[in-house]
């Protein structure tokens, strides 16, 4: 029994490390428990506080398994701490052999193909094209980062992006890779034989372990299981990002960046490509440019809108045109398929596999089904969006029952297995909780005397909130809102009153915003959606956690609409409720990252103390203190601020100083 051998396995995993250390308690209840799912091929849910040390506790039963395991993570970050560390330690330590791969989506890897078209041009016109399904328009070229990828090109023996020790201009990495929905594949393509993207593929073919992402995953799970190997078992971490990834994979996006794309492609397929007399390929193509930009009209006119049918209207009658001439466009660029000389022509393979995913894409549609809904997507640069309004059908079908399938992260919804597909008889559910001491460590402050959310004076409310409790902490705030408009006003006004440094979302990148935050002394970060997940930052840097409400989805987004309808009078219970408990979830849970963190995540929504659904919402937050007492969190980030501002004097720390008493 695998599970029987799990727990000396993980005693000498640990102990051979090179931090050492000792097998948590949680750790060991997680471990054992997806070594007898593998046993009796039973699904598993598993919840695991941030510091459970997760991957080992499911890389280990799965390599005493021995069976072909697919892990799938929701972040590249995950992926390469799997395949660059943690894999690459048990291969040593764990006391048999075994494969591991990394695989990634076609388009992480160079394309020998375009990379040998480019150098035989010698000139840049490659970058005059933007890469499909982005609107990003041109702006200069970037000849050194094209020249450094060139170079670099001579020595990979992966073709993987991210051996590059810079991230490429997305316009420049597209002009040497290529995307699924282009690629003709190896056997139409001169460089086939040399693909790395296929290479790759064959090196998890041979693999027991191969680590993706969610984002493959759903390529796989669209395919009907032709992307990866067929696993026998399916571990996917960061699980609780699962179903809003999969509904985008598992769905269809059509904007007028990807019609250009598209039209460029094309003309760039044609021998007068680069100079002589325009051909009836440039004309076609620029027609489809002209449809292009009439659609982007339409959809900005058309934003947020919910597609029932493609009735007689606007919509009906652009969508009708683009098609009439993509449908063209498809005949003349098969006349370029190969070249005067009888070979076949890579460029105008290209641009037909694209050009024919999109008409296929197009004609969905004049048909929706029931189980799917279109709508377009609001936006600077809006999009047609076509999406399964349940995924559960699908993953029933095409996972759950062809595999043993084990899910997990800190914020996991144990029934998210049944919700998704997985058979209620043949799905387990487990919480193995947390090493951290929450209630010593953390206090959730609801702000229940603030204002109802639509009343006029809510957000002055919350600024009087948000003000109290940074000068508190001294800065070291981490502030989310649900809103960038909110976001916008409510930090121009802070700044107005308190003399702390602020970064707001948009000023730097990410990633510069979030290494401010992390090295800089009293700074605050004020950010949206995008920084509620996947943000670590431990120790004295980060004291406060700001979510300004509770994060349901808007009443008018259509996805959400339709999966409501479709609930019918359980909808509240069934879709909005557990979305927002997740992602409320994931927003307080960048607080606490290790043993020696403290601090306050203060909620500003009264809801979260007077509302009938409030305890849905608690019970999936960290076990906290909680305090309805503003003061009892002003005192209790004072001492933390003291503490941190006497570290950074050098003076010794107090002793025995924990959260205050609530009230």
């Amino acid at each position: 029994m695998i599970g029987n051998r799990v727990g000396a396995a993980l005693d000498r995993v640990i102990s051979h490390l090179p931090a050492g250390g000792e097998v948590r308690e949680g750790q060991a209840k997680m471990a054992e428990a997806i070594g007898t799912s593998i046993d009796r091929e039973r699904h598993l849910v598993v919840r695991a506080g941030t510091g459970t040390g997760k991957s080992l506790a499911y890389l280990v039963p799965a390599l005493i398994a021995k069976r072909r395991t697919v892990i799938a993570t929701a972040t590249k970050a995950l992926q390469h701490q799997l395949g660059d560390k943690d894999l690459p330690a048990l291969a040593e330590e764990i006391g048999f052999e075994f494969d591991y791969a990394v695989l990634k989506g076609r388009s992480n890897y160079l394309c020998v193909q375009r990379l040998r078209e480019a150098k035989e041009s010698g000139t840049q016109e490659e970058f005059s094209v933007d890469p499909p399904g982005t609107d990003t328009p041109l702006a200069e070229s970037r000849p050194e980062q094209a020249r450094a990828i060139a170079a670099w090109a001579q020595t990979t023996t992966t073709g993987d992006m991210a051996e590059l020790e810079f991230e490429p201009d997305t316009r420049v990495w597209s002009s040497y890779s290529v995307s699924p929905e282009e690629c003709p594949g190896a056997f139409h393509c001169p460089s086939g034989g040399s693909c790395f993207a296929e290479i790759a593929r064959a090196r998890a073919a041979e693999a027991d372990v191969i680590v993706v992402n969610l984002h493959l995953l759903g390529a796989h799970i669209a395919s009907a299981g032709s992307v990866l190997p067929e696993p026998e078992v399916l571990i996917i971490d960061e699980a609780h990002e699962l179903e809003e990834i999969l509904s985008k994979s598992l769905g269809v996006s059509i904007s007028a960046g990807r019609l250009r794309a598209i039209a460029a492609m094309a003309r760039a397929s044609s021998p007068t490509a680069r100079g002589g007399t325009p051909s009836e390929l440039d004309e076609v193509a620029l027609s489809v440019m002209d449809s292009a930009s009439d659609v982007e009209r339409l959809l900005e006119r058309l934003g947020g809108t919910r597609i029932r049918s493609l009735a007689d209207g606007d919509l009906a009658y652009e969508v009708e045109l683009l098609q009439s001439r993509l449908e063209r466009l498809d005949a003349v660029i098969r006349k370029n398929l190969t070249t005067d000389s009888g070979t076949e022509n890579p460029k105008a393979q290209r641009a037909v596999q694209a050009l024919s995913r999109l008409r296929n894409e197009i004609a969905l549609l004049h048909g929706l089904s029931e189980d799917q809904v279109a709508w377009v997507e609001f936006g600077a640069r809006p999009s047609l969006e076509i999406a399964p309004v349940d995924i559960a059908p699908i993953l029933s079908r095409e996972v759950f029952e062809k595999m043993t399938v084990v899910m997990t992260s800190a914020t996991v919804p144990l029934d998210l297995g049944v919700r998704l597909g997985a058979e209620p008889d043949r799905t387990d559910e487990l919480d193995v909780g947390s090493p951290f001491d929450f209630e010593k460590q953390a206090l959730l402050y609801c702000a229940a005397h603030m204002p109802d959310r639509r009343s006029a004076n809510v957000e002055e409310a919350m600024i009087e909130e948000v003000v109290a409790l940074m000068q508190a902490a001294g800065g070291r705030t981490l502030a989310l809102f649900t809103s960038r408009a909110v976001m916008d006003r409510v930090a121009t006004a802070v700044r107005s009153r308190i003399e702390l440094p602020i970064l707001v979302q948009g000023e730097r990148s990410k990633g510069a915003l979030l290494s401010a935050l992390s090295s800089e002394a009293a700074l605050s970060l004020f950010a949206t959606m995008g920084f509620w997940q996947g943000v670590d930052v431990p120790g004295a840097a980060l004291s406060l956690v700001i979510i300004d409400r509770i994060p349901f989805a808007r009443p008018d987004d259509p996805l959400m609409q339709a999966r409501r309808d479709r609930a019918g009078a359980a909808a509240f219970r069934v879709v909005d409720l557990p979305r927002a408990a997740s992602l409320l979830a994931q927003g307080a849970g960048r607080l606490i990252r290790t043993k020696e963190d403290r601090g306050v995540v203060a909620i500003l929504d009264s809801r979260l103390a007077t509302a009938g659904y409030r305890w849905e919402l608690i019970r999936a937050l960290p076990p906290m203190r909680r305090t309805k007492d503003r003061e009892l969190a002003v005192e209790f980030l004072r001492t933390i601020d003291q503490e941190a501002i006497d570290l950074e004097r050098g003076a010794e720390p107090a002793e025995g100083v924990s959260s205050p008493t609530v009230r």
